[in-house]
């Protein structure tokens, strides 16, 4: 799967005279934690809640309510935003931004079309791509077969077997593991003794089976 699958779209966006009191008030308003910043349509930076804190006075400041509030109404996005924003493209696969975000230790790319800023992705889009593509959401019975590694034609005895009773794979995943393979196959159907018995008599070792209600 692509960035571009999973990336949000709708994007508010700030100049960078906007002031940090006002750029907090959207972050409110859209539930959202990260702004770009933009100048005549061309990405100059990003403005994060964390940016922000790193940046405000302490709790333990003798300073006044009032006070504060100055301060974050003089403060614009400009005088703190960062500057070296990390981007990716649409076009990129989902693990390669999940990869960049662990090297670089943040929790957004910005998605940028050539030079033309055309969504964000954060951490959390990638948790929600990786239970979608894992198909938690799907309804149907969800089992763990572990194979032997130099075992040729495990993909396709699944599939013939599956089909032989009418089921529809909907998701399969290989997980090599240390000391062994898993294959996590998704099958439209609720009837998990039966999927179950079915690969046993098989031969194959089921090592967990988990069911999605409709």
């Amino acid at each position: 799967m692509y960035v571009k699958n999973y990336m949000s779209t709708d994007l508010v966006t700030i100049t960078p005279d906007t002031t940090v009191i006002k750029a907090l008030d959207l972050m409110r308003q859209h539930d959202i934690h990260r702004l770009p910043v933009v100048v005549k349509g061309q990405l100059v930076g990003l403005l994060t809640e964390s940016v922000i804190a790193k940046n405000s006075p302490s709790t333990a400041t003798s300073l006044s309510v009032h006070e504060l509030n100055y301060l974050l109404n003089k403060t614009t996005a400009a005088d703190i935003m960062i500057r070296r924003v990390i981007t990716t493209s649409p076009d990129a696969l989902l693990e390669q931004a999940a990869s960049e975000m662990r090297n670089m230790d943040v929790g957004v790319l910005v998605v940028m079309d050539h030079a033309q800023l055309v969504g964000i992705i954060t951490d959390k889009d990638i948790f929600e791509a990786f239970i979608d593509i894992n198909g938690y959401y799907t309804p149907g019975t969800r089992f763990v077969v572990e194979v032997e590694d130099d075992k040729i034609g495990i993909l396709e005895d699944l599939g013939e077997t599956t089909a032989k009773h009418n089921w529809s794979i909907t998701q399969m995943n290989v997980y090599h593991l240390d000391d062994k393979t898993n294959v996590v196959v998704h099958v439209d159907t609720q009837d998990s003794e039966e999927v179950a018995r079915v690969f046993q008599e098989k031969g194959y070792k089921v090592s967990g089976v988990f069911v999605k209600p409709e």
